[in-house]
């Protein structure tokens, strides 16, 4: 039996119906491992960049460039007026924020390029995630090849793949600085038309914004062209990014009508979300290692052992009949009670008691002083009367103890010579018992001085005792304050913080004399790229700036500078007086030394 072979146009169309299957198929597969937590943590990343979005609707950034009477210039379109101006203000936002995940992702390549060959190959092998580490130690075990050893090849590896992600980033970074670069010039040249004809301006201005996003499309589109054939970058990040063009709109009218900005308005917000979607997309392909990722070693050791630990706690807990725990734990309670009543209750109750109680103290202290006065007055006697006769002639009543206890004591030597016939008839018991009374006024006039010693200590014995739970609480105020002060942040209330403020000073008064120097030289496109980056720093400052400031009063006049750095029409000498007298005048940028 012949078969008959099948015709070109069933051939064709068998093709097109596997190609159509088998992109349906892989493009299914690939929506479903976006949202399965995957290796790549695709699950979480979604929610953290919708997390990211929602705290970026709420963070401040650099004002538009318009004047201050704008909406009272618009009022025939309030409304939509306010709407332009509000997709505007996203626009800005959104532009700003995707700069500055570029911006963080950028600095961490270009570091990790420029470190030695060890650190290169420690994070090819250790901090790229479980499956780096088994393909990158069977390439080191596999020892020479052709082209070198195993650690030249990683670090060519390294290279290549930082190098890889630099570019698309760079070029990305410097797409955005210019898009935003043109988005903000444009927004203070139609300001000033805005006021003066706001029925004619806003068409106009909503068209160039358009665009900007066009041409925005074609500095991007060229980043898949940018991919080697042998990419590191897992995925495919060539789609293309198509805007949405505005409807053709009779340009002999005047004036738009409400529902023709309106729906201009819509489609730029269209526009905007595509952006974004895509920026993310690519970013992402490109973005640093996760902390999770960078450090896995170490949490995994960390998940090991708290699976010990819990295997060990489950074995010693009620769930396998062992009191164990609960026996430790009265134990944890009873000396925590303990200890917070010997270095904490007691202490300050005895500090109490002798801040309130002085009265009854030294009462009781000068009873103990008339009870040594009473025996000192009884010595006295004795030796007045012991010496008296002794002597055979009469002292007065204020005759020194010390000379009549010298009588005493040669009497007492000489009687000594005969001890057993003295002791009946001498003077020799006698003399013993003014030495016992003299021992006795000694002890306790010893025991009043220690009494007033303790007395006097009993404070510093109080503070002594309480010293373990005041560096414990000391501890806890310090880990407190600096949670308080998030010194990590150029926002903090640190000295760290303030000192990442100055430096964003220097970077903004940086990026001026580059911007100046490309003006100079005829550099147009490299001078919007640096007066995007500009921007970029100058919204950094003033996010940084803006809460210190408004405590200390001092926010009117420091967020009116920063955005006269802002203005392209402004001089530069003007501006890097504008930059000393930031670093000079302004609280929150002072060094910390220079505080009053």
């Amino acid at each position: 039996m012949e078969v008959s072979p099948a015709s070109p146009t069933e051939v064709n169309e068998t093709k097109d119906l596997k190609t159509l299957i088998s992109f349906y198929s892989h493009y299914l597969w690939n929506r479903l491992l976006d949202l399965l937590p995957s290796s790549d943590y695709n699950f979480l990343r979604r929610i953290r960049v919708r997390a990211a979005a929602s705290r970026r609707r709420h963070r401040a950034c650099l004002p538009l460039p318009f004047p201050a009477n704008i909406l009272d210039s618009c009022q025939p379109a309030t409304t939509e007026a306010s709407r332009v101006l509000d997709v505007l203000h996203e626009i800005l936002k959104h532009t700003f924020s995707n700069l500055h995940h570029v911006q963080k992702n950028l600095q961490f390549w270009e570091s990790r390029a420029e470190g030695s060959k060890a650190q290169k190959v420690k994070f090819m092998v250790l901090q790229r995630g479980p499956q780096a580490f088994v393909d990158g130690t069977i390439q080191l075990i596999c020892g020479y090849d052709g082209e070198g050893s195993s650690i030249q090849n990683m670090c060519r590896s390294a290279s290549a793949y930082m190098s890889e992600r630099i570019a698309v980033l760079s070029s990305l970074r410097s797409s955005l600085a210019t898009f935003l670069a043109q988005f903000y010039m444009e927004i203070e040249r139609f300001g000033e038309e805005l006021v003066k004809d706001p029925g004619s301006s806003l068409p106009s201005l909503l068209e160039r914004i358009n665009d900007l996003f066009f041409e925005l499309e074609a500095s991007i589109g060229h980043l898949h062209a940018m991919r080697p054939s042998d990419s590191s970058v897992e995925g495919s990040y060539s789609f293309p990014l198509v805007f949405e063009k505005l409807p053709e709109i009779n340009q002999d009218r005047s004036q738009w009508t409400d529902c023709e900005i309106r729906d201009s308005i819509n489609l730029i917000s269209q526009n905007l979300e595509k952006l974004e979607s895509h920026l993310t997309f690519i970013v992402d392909k490109h973005r640093k290692p996760r902390r999770v990722t960078r450090y896995w070693i170490p949490y995994t050791c960390g998940a090991v052992g708290l699976s010990v630990c819990s295997v060990w706690l489950i074995r010693h807990s009620r769930l396998s009949g062992s009191h164990d725990i609960d026996n430790w734990v009265r134990e944890a309670k009873d000396s925590t009670v303990s200890f917070l009543r010997d270095h904490v209750e007691q202490p300050l109750l005895s500090i109490r008691d002798e801040l309130f109680k002085t009265f009854r103290q030294r009462h009781k202290g000068m009873m103990e002083l008339e009870e040594v006065q009473l025996t000192s007055n009884s010595l006295h006697r004795m030796l007045l009367a012991f010496s008296e006769q002794t002597k055979g002639q009469n002292f007065p009543e204020n005759a020194s103890d010390q000379e009549m206890l010298e009588i005493v004591m040669a009497r007492y030597e000489k009687e000594l010579e005969h001890p057993i016939h003295n002791l009946v008839n001498g003077e020799l018991a006698r003399a013993l018992l003014i030495q016992v009374q003299k021992l006795k006024l000694d002890t306790e006039t010893a025991m009043l001085e220690l009494n007033q010693i303790l007395r006097a200590n009993e404070i510093n014995f109080a503070i002594l005792a309480a010293l373990p739970a005041f560096f414990l609480s000391l501890i806890l105020l310090m880990l407190v304050r600096a949670w308080f002060k998030r010194d990590k942040r150029a926002e903090g209330r640190g000295r760290v913080a303030r000192l990442q403020r100055r430096l964003l000073v220097v970077e903004v008064e940086k990026r001026i004399m580059q911007y100046q120097s490309f003006i100079d030289q005829g550099m147009e496109k490299e001078a919007l790229d640096m007066f995007g980056l500009l921007l970029y720093s100058l919204d950094r400052l003033y996010h940084a700036v803006k809460g210190h400031a408004k405590a200390t009063g001092e926010w009117q006049w420091l967020c009116q500078d920063i955005v006269d750095l802002a203005k392209p029409s402004l001089q530069t000498a003007f501006k890097l007086r504008v930059t000393s007298r930031l670093e000079r005048v302004y609280d929150c940028l002072l060094p910390a030394l220079q505080r009053q």
